[in-house]
């Protein structure tokens, strides 16, 4: 066990967030911490480090999320499986008198559990880096856009609140901001967070061993898996767009899951000359979720909101009605009249 010998100052208004949450925290027994369908791994890492944070101040916490939690993510919520109640969701609501809802502000994107958590009327209070108006019930917000991750807020509730930051904590921490920063290399890479996670490690985190745990146990299906949607490529290099598809069965074909396509859109991204970078999929409601990234000064976060969806400036993702086939022509049309205006606009 360890703890940093720096604290990262906190500003004045995420102070201010923090401490609101701080004390709905305080006032609370019975805590469920929960974040959107498909967890990634700053929002479990957020959830894992804060059960390791609010066990300590001797609250009882239930970790509750609408989709299994990822394989890859195993080594980080193993010691804390205990508190994982997804299997029990309904009880672990009721027994709540507050719900943290992570990495996420909007209800719908938390699937079943939404209807629950809205219909109990307690104080949901929320830690958020999104762009986002909100659709939660009332309580608490920390919530910060130019935060490179929910991690990175979840730290500073610690250091306002003062609570200490343990070796488990600090790991699960790194995990949210090595993975929401893409390897410290995204446009979201500032210098804050990069300080912030040199205090992490100074908490004893490893972070070799964490990039090998995140990134380097691959499933031979996830390797199969990329060779085939890689062979969907198509790129349009005039007006700067790349995309791929993930084939029907794909996922079943190779034994894995959604979580595997996690880092596909790059690919399309890093073709030469690329602005914006999509991936197609089928989900099982019948609705196709689009993935966008973008390469220098294109919204997608804007972008996605035509289509109801939002995120990040450079990375957002969006779930659409129709057809396949239907939406790659609704979303490419309407990406190359985007393209072309906002190079127009230069």
């Amino acid at each position: 066990m360890s703890r940093p010998s720096h604290l990262e100052p906190v500003s004045p208004a995420r102070a201010a967030g923090a401490g609101a949450v701080a004390d709905a925290i305080s006032a609370a027994r019975r805590i469920v911490l929960t974040t959107h369908v498909n967890a990634d791994g700053d929002g479990l890492g957020s959830e894992v480090a804060l059960v390791h944070l609010l066990t300590a101040l001797g609250k009882q916490v239930a970790i509750v999320n609408p989709t299994p939690i990822p394989e890859r993510y195993e080594f980080m919520v193993a010691p804390v499986r205990a508190h994982d109640r997804s299997a029990a969701a309904a009880a672990a609501i009721q027994d709540a008198d507050l719900f943290l809802v992570l990495d996420i502000a909007d209800l719908g994107r938390l699937g079943a559990l939404a209807e629950p958590i809205k219909s109990r009327a307690i104080a949901t209070a929320c830690v958020d880096h999104h762009v986002s108006p909100g659709t939660l019930p009332p309580g608490p917000r920390l919530v910060d856009p130019d935060a490179s991750a929910t991690a990175e807020l979840i730290y500073d509730l610690a250091v306002t609140a003062g609570w200490p930051i343990e070796t488990e904590a600090a790991r699960a921490l790194y995990v949210g901001l090595l993975t929401d920063t893409g390897g410290f290399r995204f446009g979201n890479t500032r210098p804050r967070v990069l300080r912030v996670a040199a205090s992490l490690l100074e908490a004893g985190v490893d972070p070799e061993r964490v990039y090998e745990a995140v990134y380097a146990t691959a499933p031979v299906g996830r390797i199969r898996l990329t060779s085939e949607v890689l062979e969907t490529l198509e790129a349009d290099s005039e007006i700067g767009l790349a995309w791929v598809t993930v084939p029907a069965g794909a996922l079943e074909r190779h034994g894995v899951t959604a979580d595997d396509l996690d880092g596909l859109v790059e690919f399309a991204r890093s073709v030469r000359g690329t602005r914006l970078a999509l991936l197609f999929r089928t989900l099982a409601s019948g609705r196709i979720k689009v993935s966008f990234r973008s390469v220098g000064d294109f919204d997608v976060a804007e972008f996605a909101h035509r289509f109801g969806g939002g995120g990040h400036a450079k990375a957002s993702g969006a779930s659409v009605t129709g057809s396949l086939d239907d939406v790659k022509a609704q979303v490419l049309a309407a990406a190359r009249d985007a393209l072309t205006a906002s190079r127009a606009g230069r």
